[in-house]
């Protein structure tokens, strides 16, 4: 089993920056691909961005230039950066993880990331 814990969440004025973090322990290698997603209220589950086994990363185009994924292999923590953040971007972030090691957000194959955290939540306010 993989457990995930997320992190770094919370209140933001628009235009300001939060660094998420999730914490991976359990039976978790190097090779597992890593992502982030997250639900807005009453909206769908939704991609925000992905890095696979070799550290290449992928984005949805409505997330490029704003959130950056990152994932340190020696500390088992994967990590996203979100800059000039708006209201819109309210949600609960959650971080996924998967043992196919070339798993990127869109190539799933229909078979969604094997494990998922808690979440952390995000506020935005105008």
């Amino acid at each position: 089993q993989v457990q995930l814990v997320e992190s770094g969440g919370g209140s933001v004025q628009a235009g300001g920056s939060l660094r998420l973090s999730c914490a991976v322990s359990g039976a978790f290698g190097s090779t597992f691909s890593m992502a982030w997603f997250r639900r807005r209220p009453g909206k769908e589950r939704e991609a925000v961005a992905s890095v696979n086994s070799d550290g290449t990363t992928d984005y949805p185009d409505s997330m490029k230039g704003r959130f950056t994924i990152s994932r340190d292999n020696a500390k088992n923590t994967l990590y996203l950066r979100m800059n000039n953040l708006t209201p819109d971007d309210t949600a609960i972030y959650y971080c996924a993880a998967d043992p196919r090691r070339w798993l990127l957000w869109y190539n799933t194959g229909g078979r969604d990331y094997q494990y998922f955290g808690q979440g952390t939540e995000v506020t935005v306010s105008s």
